[in-house]
C-alpha cells in the first residue's frame, strides 16, 4: 500500500503531510484541553469560550485571505507557509504562564495568525504539486496525516492526564502546564521538516497573471459554493462545545480525551479513502453525504442522555470530517485555475473562519444565555447546527450546479 501511494503522491504532498502531522501532535494535545482549562481552572462562562474561539478563527480567516492573494502575487507558497508554522510554534509555550482568559485569547490569537499566514499558501502548493486525477487522494492523505497527528497528540495528553490526575472530572492547572511543555517539541520539528524538505512549484506567468487579477474572473460556481459553505458553517460552532457537552453529560477529563481519540481515529481512517472516492464519483456526492451525516450526528448530540452517547456520536463525527475536509479543498482546486488558487483558497478559508465567530457566539448564547437571559440549554446549539446543515444540503443541490 505504501509503495502504491509513494508512486502516486508527489514529494511535496508527503512533506506537507508530515509537517501537518507534527504540528497537530503539538496543537491538539494542547488546544483540546483549552476549553476545560478555561472553564475548570479560570472559571469562565461558555459565552467567553465561544468569544475566544470565534475571535481566534476570525483572525486566522482574515489573514488567510491576504496570505493567499500574496502567495499568488509573489508566486511563492513555501516561504509564507514556513513563516506561519514558525509563528505558531513560537507562541504555544506561553500558555504555560496563562492566568486569565485574556492571556489565553492573546496566545490563541497569535497562533491563529500563524495558521492564517500558512493555510492558503500551503493548500495552493499542495494543489500545484498534484495531478488533477489524484487531487482528492492527495488532499485526503494530507487530512489523514493531520488527523493522525491529532490522534497522537491526544494520546500523549491522555497519558499525561492519567499520570497526573487519573479519573478527576475537572482539569488542573499543573496538568495543563505539563501538556504545554510536551507540545513544544513536535511544533518545532514540523517547522524544520517543511523548511528543509518542501520545494516551491512556481512559474513567472502565475505572478504576472495574479498582478492583473480581477475577482470577477473567478468561476461563479466557486462563489456559489462559498456562500453555501458559509451557511453550513454558521451552525458548525467550535468543537469546544462538544467537549463541554461531554463533560456536562458526565465524562471525566480522561474520558473526554478518549472520546477525542476515537474521533481522530475514525477521521484518520476515512480521510484518504474518501479523498480517492471523490476522485471517482465526484466531490459533490461526497460533500452532500458528509453534511447529511453531520446533521444526524448533531441531532444525536442534542438528544444524548449520557456521556457514553456523546462519545459514540463524536466517534461517528469523524466520518463527517473524513468525507468533507479533503473534498472541500479538492473541489476548490477543480473550480479555479492554478494562478488564482491562492486567492481562492484565501476566500474559502476566510469565509469559513469569519463565520466561526458568529457561529461560536451563537452557540454559547443558545447554551448559557447572555446577561440576565439564561439561554435554551446545552441541546440548543446542536439543534441549530442540524437545521443549518439540512439547509446547506438543499442549497448545494439546487444552486451549485
Amino acid at each position: 500500500m505504501f509503495k502504491f501511494l509513494k508512486k502516486r503522491i508527489p514529494r511535496n504532498v508527503w512533506i506537507l503531510s508530515i509537517t501537518s502531522f507534527l504540528t497537530d501532535v503539538s496543537s491538539e494535545m494542547l488546544f483540546n484541553l483549552l476549553p476545560l482549562f478555561l472553564v475548570n481552572v479560570l472559571g469562565v462562562r461558555t459565552s467567553v469560550v465561544g468569544l475566544i474561539e470565534g475571535l481566534a478563527e476570525t483572525t486566522a480567516s482574515l489573514i488567510k485571505l491576504g496570505s493567499g492573494a500574496l502567495s499568488d502575487y509573489l508566486d511563492d507558497r513555501k516561504t509564507l507557509a514556513v513563516v506561519g508554522y514558525g509563528l505558531s510554534a513560537l507562541v504555544k509555550p506561553l500558555l504555560y504562564f496563562a492566568n486569565s482568559w485574556a492571556a489565553v485569547l492573546g496566545v490563541r490569537f497569535t497562533d491563529r495568525v500563524g495558521k492564517g499566514i500558512r493555510t492558503s499558501p500551503r493548500d495552493a502548493l499542495l494543489a500545484a504539486s498534484t495531478p488533477e486525477d489524484r487531487r482528492g487522494l492527495a488532499f485526503g492523505l494530507h487530512r489523514a496525516a493531520d488527523t493522525a497527528g491529532a490522534f497522537t497528540g491526544l494520546l500523549i495528553a491522555a497519558i499525561v492526564v492519567w499520570a497526573t490526575q487519573a479519573s478527576a472530572v475537572t482539569l488542573s492547572r499543573s496538568t495543563f502546564q505539563k501538556v504545554t511543555l510536551v507540545s513544544i517539541i513536535p511544533a518545532f520539528l514540523g517547522v524544520l521538516v517543511l523548511a528543509l524538505g518542501a520545494r516551491e512549484v512556481a512559474s513567472g506567468k502565475f505572478a504576472q497573471t495574479a498582478r492583473k487579477f480581477k475577482f470577477s474572473g473567478i468561476n461563479p460556481r466557486f462563489w456559489a459554493f462559498l456562500v453555501v459553505i458559509v451557511i453550513f458553517t454558521l451552525g458548525n460552532s467550535a468543537d469546544a462545545f462538544i467537549i463541554l457537552r461531554g463533560q456536562e453529560r458526565g465524562l471525566s477529563v480522561l474520558q473526554v480525551l478518549g472520546m477525542l481519540l476515537t474521533f481522530n481515529a475514525v477521521y484518520t481512517i476515512i480521510a484518504s479513502p474518501a479523498g480517492a472516492l471523490s476522485d471517482r464519483i465526484g466531490r459533490r456526492a461526497v460533500i452532500i453525504s458528509g453534511w447529511l451525516i453531520y446533521g444526524v450526528i448533531y441531532l444525536g448530540f442534542a438528544a444524548a442522555n449520557s456521556g457514553t452517547q456523546i462519545w459514540l456520536f463524536f466517534g461517528i463525527y469523524g466520518l463527517y470530517y473524513g468525507l468533507t475536509e479533503g473534498a472541500y479543498k479538492a473541489y476548490v482546486a477543480d473550480l479555479v485555475p492554478q494562478e488564482q488558487r491562492g486567492t481562492a483558497y484565501g476566500f474559502f478559508n476566510a469565509g469559513i473562519g469569519l463565520t466561526a465567530l458568529p457561529a461560536s457566539l451563537i452557540a454559547g448564547i443558545l447554551w448559557q444565555g447572555v446577561g440576565s437571559w439564561a439561554g435554551f440549554g446545552p441541546s440548543a446549539p446542536f439543534y441549530f447546527g442540524a437545521a443549518l446543515a439540512l439547509l446547506a444540503v438543499l442549497l448545494f443541490v439546487l444552486w451549485v450546479k
